[in-house]
């Protein structure tokens, strides 16, 4: 009877199977299991064998053992090199008499311990376990919920963990170490009162670069893309990354790192980046370590989605035909101990990694734990037991490892790879060492940790203790050793000395981005139209579902037959018809889009209804992804988990690999984008100048003042405009940093979008997007608007009046032009023009000019604005207008104020009428 219940217990906790294997859809499938961008993924159900059961059940008392110390060794683990106390507590679910077992009891081993024999008493296998899971590795894995993976996890360590390493290996490990403890000795001696923030004490992560891109390689990987930190860069780089050292002597010297063509300003040392070919045999490997702002853990997303855009181009993973996984691109994130548990993009990253249109198969994480965040020793910079448990919330396991053992680094980084690539899922590695020097070089760490630096000072390190280690095992000689660093630094010398013959090589605008450019000075205007019978064609296949499709009987009324209707006669387009237009055009012509961001396949207004679900299946149906038989470029609707910063930068990440792809990202009210503020700071605005990293991004911001309240009526428009390098005293180009547009027309939202993907360089685009005028009447276009020889207008002028009669011109923007006119019109005022201000960045100078020149007796000129004085664009227009548009601008708009906008409907409702009415008041005379 206790047989057959062990029995039944073990069924049901492994999956209800004990004859055959069963597959099983995993728990995030979304709608459809096939849609552009998003593969259904299954899994093999874990099967474990009769005789495996019974002996489990005739040994349960040491099963239970077993168990217990691969859910609790962790915690007596050896794996902090300088751990201020040693004392290590055996917890009593490791002690075999808390199983009523005794030393020499003997023990039948199938299926329960992997020693490599069939049994052995409980002293051997107490032995084996401790040196397993107790000592310099730990791992942490009975937390994932898919028993696969953990019978999995305890077999590959338990067999991975006792290996031998042999002496080449050995060999090579000693190599890196040395030559990243001489390259650090190298810049101190040469480069004193520089911060470099060297590898020091964390020297056993080459240990893992190492092994980790030999495995890459070998397991038919052809790239990878990097995220790591300022620590240990600059090694990694010239050590393993093919980076001329001259280039960062150079840079060391004060010397620009780009060739003078370009216009940059730069960034500082510990930012450098190498895409290189890393040769293993017959194998290559091509590896791009990304550029990285100061602010950690930021560049992580933007990682992910560099990877899921290599995916995209490599049609690999869920772009694939066959393959469900991706097979040819990887992601590792490299994170620093303080930052992966206290900035909260790591989270907002995590919770992405498995879901639709987002995952990439799995990031490998390396933690190199250096117990300090800034001078913050680890017990005050977390609340958990160890930096990795965020690792918890997607049920990924983690490998703890000794810095000071270089081969146990190694085996850590196998068995974390080796996991990856079998369940393509997160894995970490939690590397346990130390920083020699404080923050920086320049840093006295024992003004806040004495004790820790007591220990840190008295020891050898890393590369030393494992010479000797060598030494002692008849390895290497001090000869070699002395071989190693005298031929390095003869290198590195070499290198030094040609600085001055320097000149940065022209690496910029190749392979995808050949026949690009950066923008110039000067302003262009591209033809964005297409042709009649294309519109027509587009907006009826836009509508277009299968006939045992069941559409939403509201859709099938309001969305698609209208549609038709105004598509057919080619007037009255409407906002997402526009967009969808454009969006059907660039498919059409040979461009990929992807809208990202919270339920954007309806639109957080239910306007877009790119993304239709039947009624009855739930099955997702794209209209544009099914234009014609032989299309070759898809939308892909990314409707986002509840972030905006590892989002956003997500689709930066996308945007930067290929200009191919027009990558949108939608923010559910404007001013949400202010979660992701870091990544607009630090990449969107200025990774061009910063690296030459040039993105076509755009990002659409609903905007307006309807009564919702102080977060959800204002785009924040005057935080944009600061971001831009747009000029007060001199005329604007192309090349201004981002564009930050307001179109008030459909027609003219069709154009910036075409316009992205048309010319031949990238800049992100900012678009202050409506919300009520998704459905106004007067805000609508026709096809004559967007047929070719049209173009998006900067400026649109007001040709409702006599230019000669107008007294008074009024300048605005978006929705408040609507009101505006509406005002006008009612109180029958003829003498006051209405321009449309369509694009703040690039200023359109020329275009306000002639606008200005129209008007030869118009003496008062105003800015009209729904935002409050110290917000929206006034304080951008005014000096801009002024000093090159030459004429005094006044301002009408809502007073000064905190708040964006009111929570008091009496108090919104007395600011609409001022700003409606005061315009066309005899005070601006």
């Amino acid at each position: 009877m206790y047989l057959k219940l062990c029995k039944t217990y073990l069924f049901n906790k492994l999956g209800g199977s004990l004859s055959r294997p069963q597959t099983h859809k995993l728990s995030r499938s979304y709608h459809s299991d096939n849609v552009f961008g998003f593969k259904g993924k299954s899994r093999i159900v874990h099967k474990v064998s009769e005789d495996v059961l019974s002996n489990r059940c005739n040994q349960s008392n040491f099963y239970r053992l077993v168990t217990a110390y691969r859910q609790h060794a962790h915690k007596n683990a050896d794996i902090n090199p300088v751990a201020l106390t040693r004392e290590i507590n055996i917890s009593s679910e490791l002690d075999p008499k808390h199983y009523c077992l005794t030393q020499n009891d003997k023990i039948n081993f199938l299926g329960i311990i992997n020693m490599g024999k069939e049994e052995g008493t409980v002293a051997e296998a107490t032995d084996f376990l401790r040196n397993v899971y107790a000592k310099n590795i730990a791992v942490e894995f009975t937390h994932l919920e898919n028993e696969d993976e953990i019978e999995w996890f305890a077999k590959r360590t338990e067999e991975i963990v006792p290996e031998k390493v042999d002496t080449d290996t050995k060999l090579r490990l000693a190599v890196e170490l040395i030559r990243s403890q001489n390259f650090d000795n190298f810049l101190g001696n040469k480069f004193t009162g520089v911060k470099r923030y060297g590898g020091e004490g964390a020297e056993s992560m080459m240990a893992f670069f190492s092994e980790f891109f030999r495995l890459t390689a070998e397991e038919n990987v052809e790239q990878l893309v990097i995220a790591m930190p300022h620590r240990g860069r600059l090694n990694l780089l010239t050590g393993m990354l093919n980076f001329p050292p001259v280039r960062m002597f150079a840079k060391l010297k004060g010397r620009n790192n780009f060739p003078k063509k370009y216009d940059v300003t730069g960034d500082v040392l510990s930012h450098f980046i190498s895409s290189t070919d890393l040769q293993f045999g017959s194998k290559v490997l091509h590896v791009s370590l990304l550029y990285n702002p100061s602010h950690l853990e930021a560049v992580n997303p933007v990682s992910m989605g560099k990877t899921r855009a290599k995916q995209l181009e490599s049609q690999d993973g869920d772009y694939g035909h066959e393959q469900v996984w991706s097979d040819k691109i990887l992601n590792l994130q490299v994170h620093g101990d303080a930052a992966i548990i206290g900035q909260g993009v790591n989270q907002e990253c995590l919770a992405l990694s498995g879901t639709p249109h987002f995952e990439i198969g799995g990031s490998i994480h390396l933690v190199v734990n250096n117990q300090l965040g800034f001078t913050t020793p680890a017990d005050r910079g977390r609340s958990s037991r160890y930096c990795t448990d965020l690792a918890k919330m997607i049920s990924a396991p983690v490998v703890h490892v000794n810095g000071d053992f270089p081969e146990m680094v190694l085996k850590a980084t196998k068995l974390a790879f080796e996991y990856q690539r079998k369940f393509r899922k997160d894995v970490f590695i939690d590397m346990n060492c130390y920083r020699q020097w404080g923050h920086n070089e320049l840093d006295d760490p024992t003004f806040t940790n004495p004790s820790l630096y007591g220990i840190i000072r008295s020891r050898r390190t890393v590369p030393d203790q494992y010479f000797k280690t060598l030494v002692d095992e008849g390895v290497m000689t001090e000869e070699q050793r002395d071989t190693i660093v005298q031929e390095h630094t003869k290198w590195l010398n070499q290198h030094l000395k040609a600085v001055d013959n320097y000149i940065p090589e022209d690496i910029y605008f190749k392979k995808q981005w050949q026949g690009f450019m950066q923008a110039e000075e000067s302003v262009s205007t591209w033809d964005t139209g297409i042709h009649l019978d294309l519109l027509t064609y587009i907006g009826s296949k836009s509508v277009k579902y299968p006939e045992d499709f069941n559409i939403h009987p509201t859709l099938l009324k309001t969305h698609v037959k209208n549609r038709l209707a105004k598509v057919g006669e080619g007037i009255g387009i409407d906002w997402s018809t526009a967009e969808t237009l454009a969006l059907g055009s660039l498919l059409y012509e040979g461009y990929n889009v992807r809208i990202s961001g919270q339920d954007v396949g309806r639109g957080t207004f239910s306007h877009r209804h790119v993304m239709l679900v039947d009624q009855k299946t739930n099955h997702i149906y794209i209209p544009l992804n099914n234009l014609h038989d032989k299309q070759q470029c898809f939308l892909e609707i990314a409707n986002s988990i509840l972030s905006e910063e590892a989002v956003l930068g997500y689709e930066y990440g996308m945007s930067i690999e290929s200009p191919k792809n027009l990558i949108i990202w939608e923010a559910q009210f404007g001013d949400f984008f202010n979660g992701a503020q870091i990544m607009l700071d630090t990449f969107v605005s200025t990774g061009e100048t910063k690296w030459l990293w040039t993105s076509g991004l755009v990002i659409l911001l609903p905007h307006g003042y309807d009564g919702a309240g102080p977060e959800h009526s204002s785009a924040r428009i005057e935080r944009f405009l600061q971001m831009t390098d747009s000029k007060e005293d001199s005329v604007d180009g192309d090349n201004v940093n981002m564009q930050v547009c307001q179109p008030s027309t459909p027609a003219q939202y069709f154009h910036l979008l075409r316009r992205q993907m048309l010319r031949n360089f990238r800049k992100p685009l900012i678009i202050i997007a409506p919300k009520t005028l998704l459905r106004l009447s007067s805000a609508t276009s026709n096809f004559a608007d967007m047929a070719p020889q049209t173009a998006f207008l900067p400026v649109i002028s007001d040709d409702t009046c006599d230019p000669a009669k107008v007294e008074t011109v009024l300048v605005t923007s978006g929705k408040h032009y609507y009101t505006l006119a509406e005002k006008r019109e009612s109180l029958n005022i003829k003498t006051t023009a209405i321009i449309r201000l369509e694009s703040y960045s690039p200023f359109p100078t020329l275009q306000l000019q002639q606008e200005v020149a129209k008007f030869p007796n118009a003496k008062t000129y105003v800015w009209c604005q729904e935002e409050p004085q110290n917000m929206g664009a006034w304080t951008f227009v005014k000096p801009r207008f002024e000093n090159l548009v030459g004429r005094k601008i006044r301002f009408c708009g809502r007073p000064t104020q905190a708040a964006p906008a009111v929570g008091i409907g009496a108090l919104h409702e007395e600011q609409i009428n001022y700003i409606i009415n005061k315009p066309f008041t005899a005070e601006n005379d």
